[in-house]
């Protein structure tokens, strides 16, 4: 007698939980060269958005009679002319999210957060410790001297209602710029680096060191303060587990920082970024930046977020048949079942159909078909 022993085959191992930086590998469909047409869809498509716009642009400005700055572009006013250039940054958020999703065949979402989303609760909660010390920033930028050594004239106020009015397209237009920023930099890059690497601080130095030198080269303090900055908001995007601290930060900061030069005349026409900062101004930047990171850490420790993402599971493993595969028998075609041998009797009670005979009296005889039926000769054949 054979006796199958059927051992059965253990589970998956669950798959470990991975940090914001390696969200690469969270369908585990990550290859090396995935990176490559991800960054060209990323910078070609953005450089086909950018001139497309600044062509349409380009032409209703010539239509309208407006001037030509000297970079060769059409100045519609400061207003306007920093709405643009804040709508050609913005023009890489939806390329950043689609490179994710179809290049990297994951959900894009997996940019925002390890949750798979952008979270409101904890964006808003950012946001609220980062006015504190974007405040104290405001009031050191009034306070020290800018990057004109040079002494200049008194600085013009704007009048309430222009400044409202530009103060509410800002708060439209910077929130999307700096997300932008923050999605390419802190998000694909930094995830980019990190589907080869596990080391956090390795995936972090890259992006910051880009992002500084993005912003071009105005002052070796700006330039630092942009690497710090980097540095930092990398930080917490990994010790959260999601872009939310840094976008808050960045937009806050710039919406300060556009709503300053909008208070006053000509303030929106100036060129100089965060990289032309005087060493004043890149201290008190970074003294922010750290104040901010703190704040954030403690709100961590008080409403801790979702740090790590967990993969989706993997189908289960059967084992296999001990006899072999089993084979489902299939239906026959018709009329492959073979003709009943022989012939039916003929029904006692008439033809199908017929009326039914009457019910016999008492004492009467069943008629001989019936007797035949149920009394046949159940004797077995003599030989």
């Amino acid at each position: 007698m054979l006796v199958y022993m059927i051992t059965p085959t253990a589970p998956p191992a669950p798959a470990p939980s991975l940090p914001y930086h390696r969200l690469a590998r969270i369908t585990g469909r990550h290859r090396w060269w995935r990176p490559v047409p991800g960054l060209l869809l990323v910078l070609g498509g953005w450089t086909l958005a950018v001139g497309s716009v600044d062509t349409v642009t380009y032409a209703v400005g010539k239509a309208s009679g407006r001037p030509e700055l000297p970079d060769g572009s059409i100045d519609f006013g400061p207003l306007p002319n920093t709405v643009r250039d804040l709508s050609f940054i913005a023009l890489m958020l939806p390329l950043v999210l689609l490179a994710t999703r179809w290049v990297g065949r994951r959900p894009a979402g997996t940019v925002s957060s390890v949750a798979g989303r952008l979270r409101w609760g904890w964006l808003a909660r950012c946001l609220a410790v980062a006015v504190p010390p974007v405040a104290l920033l405001a009031v050191a930028s009034v306070l020290l001297p800018g990057a004109d050594a040079e002494p200049s004239a008194p600085a013009e106020w704007v009048g309430l209602p222009a400044f409202l009015a530009s103060l509410a397209v800002l708060a439209v237009s910077v929130p999307f710029q700096a997300a932008a920023e923050e999605y390419v930099f802190r998000g694909w890059l930094m995830q980019t680096v990190g589907g080869f690497l596990r080391s956090p601080w390795v995936a972090v130095l890259p992006q910051a060191a880009l992002f500084a030198a993005a912003h071009g080269w105005g002052t070796p303090w700006g330039f630092v303060d942009l690497l710090v900055f980097g540095l930092v908001t990398g930080w917490l995007t990994i010790r959260t587990g999601g872009l939310e601290a840094a976008v808050a930060l960045h937009a806050l900061n710039n919406l300060m920082g556009f709503g300053l030069s909008a208070a006053v005349v000509g303030g929106l026409a100036s060129d100089e970024t965060a990289a032309d900062l005087p060493w004043q101004l890149a201290l008190a930047d970074t003294v922010m930046v750290l104040l901010y990171a703190a704040a954030v850490l403690w709100l961590a420790r008080r409403t801790p977020p979702q740090r790590l993402a967990t993969p989706a599971p993997e189908a289960p493993v059967f084992p296999a048949h001990p006899y072999g595969a089993r084979t489902v028998p299939r239906n026959p075609a018709p009329g492959a079942h073979p003709c009943p041998a022989g012939t039916y009797p003929p029904a006692s009670a008439g033809p199908y159909g017929a009326a039914p005979a009457p019910a016999p009296d008492d004492g009467s005889t069943p008629p001989a078909g019936h007797l035949a039926a149920h009394h046949r000769d159940t004797r077995p054949p003599s030989r």
